[in-house]
């Protein structure tokens, strides 16, 4: 059985079944062991986790202490509550997902290879061009101005071996829309997106071997890893033109609002808004990717778990704003619907998180692909609607490349 327990009742002889975490935030290679050692408790700790997730089947038992299945029971009725409360404001489109799908390729790609510029300069020692990352930014908002939902789909498309860059990219564009959801201006959103997107450029003087280490990092390459932000500021800072906003969220995307963060262990009013709101996105896109070392989760998972943080690391408003943003059930997000037909998620409704349109590709009680039907949740039977989403489901389940109907 796995159960969600305080870190101050680890004992060894436990199993640890989940670290509540995203993986920057604690050394070990997996968040699956058996706890064998006090020091490895005493890692923990110090890493300030507050909550993990054992597994009594494979270890020692904590009386009382909540299943994950009513935990994830708790969470998911307050996930609907959030989405049946008021919306952010919707980005609407300007044209549709697929006319914008093409253009969006274009530019995750320019950005891609921007990041990977500003890496290898910094590395280097030479200065950052910021005016070709300003321009970058420019063409990223003006993507998600036009269809948010294809350049913020497409950004969950990684390979382990440019993952450095597209992270850097992911932020940036979530960090535009995120802005652009709260009704900040374009000036600020601008900033905003240039610091998600130079947010990682510290990692420039992280060690391959560390940066990408296939097992557990040791104390001292731990503290490698910990110092790209402070890294960072001091390579960005070199730049007379850069804002202020940038060099925050470069210096302080790691804080957490509970003080457990780094470098400077901020708390609460302590951290800017723009890093507060950088510091989940970053989390955000981390756990959804693809890593040498773990499998990403979905979409609607990373919400619940990043919501499920926010107890302790996030500013629970700004979480709630940034799931009304991306959507419950974000855009390219594989679900199935009571009818058993499986669906694609394109579109949000601006009056209901959890009826969103939806292109309907796949019957699974005939087990066969059907002609694409363009579905809005949010009507009545008779005019498109009458179905409901029971589950988000998985590509690689069911063999369906997303991509490939958007």
């Amino acid at each position: 059985m796995i159960k969600r327990v305080n870190v101050t009742e680890l004992k060894v002889g436990m199993f640890i079944h989940d670290l509540g975490a995203d993986w920057s935030a604690h050394p070990f290679l997996r968040s699956q062991f058996p706890l064998k050692t006090d020091k490895e408790i005493e890692t923990i700790l110090k890493c300030g986790l507050r909550e993990v997730y054992i597994d009594t089947d494979k270890g020692l038992d904590v009386a009382n202490a909540p299943t994950q299945e009513e935990v994830n029971r708790e969470l998911d009725r307050e996930i609907v509550a959030i989405a049946e409360e008021a919306p952010s404001p919707i980005i609407h489109t300007r044209v549709s997902l697929a006319e914008e799908v093409g253009k969006a390729k274009a530019v995750r790609s320019q950005a891609a290879n921007l990041v990977r510029n500003v890496m290898n300069d910094a590395r280097l020692g030479r200065a950052v061009e910021i005016e070709h990352a300003e321009a970058i930014v420019t063409n990223i908002t003006e993507s998600i101005l036009r269809n948010s939902g294809a350049l913020l789909s497409l950004m969950r498309i990684k390979s382990k071996d440019d993952y450095t860059f597209l992270h850097s990219v992911s932020v940036c564009t979530f960090m535009v829309a995120f802005c652009r959801s709260m009704g900040m201006d374009m000036q600020v959103t601008h900033q905003a997106g240039l610091g998600g997107l130079l947010h990682d450029t510290g990692k420039a003087l992280v060690p391959d071997e560390v940066l990408n280490k296939p097992g557990r990092l040791t104390d001292d390459e731990f503290d490698v890893i910990r110092r790209h932000p402070a890294d960072g500021h001091h390579i960005l800072s070199q730049v007379p033109t850069i804002g202020e906003i940038p060099l925050d969220i470069a210096l302080h995307h790691h804080e957490r609002v509970d003080g457990s963060g780094y470098p400077d262990k901020l708390e609460g009013d302590q951290i800017q808004l723009l890093t507060k709101m950088a510091a989940i996105v970053d989390v955000y896109d981390a756990i959804t990717a693809d890593r040498v070392y773990h499998k990403g989760m979905s979409a609607t998972d990373a919400l619940r778990k990043i919501f499920e943080w926010s107890k302790f690391h996030f500013d629970q408003n700004l979480v709630k704003a940034f799931m009304r943003c991306v959507g419950i059930y974000p855009v390219g997000t594989l679900v199935q619907l009571e009818s058993g037909r499986l669906g694609i998620v394109t579109e949000h409704n601006e009056e209901s998180l959890l009826q969103p349109v939806v292109k309907v590709i796949y019957d699974t009680k005939r087990m066969c692909y059907m002609p694409p039907q363009v579905v809005d949740l949010s009507k009545p039977i008779g005019r498109g609607g009458a179905d409901k989403i029971v589950s988000h489901e998985s590509p690689v389940k069911w063999k369906i490349d997303v991509m490939r109907f958007m």
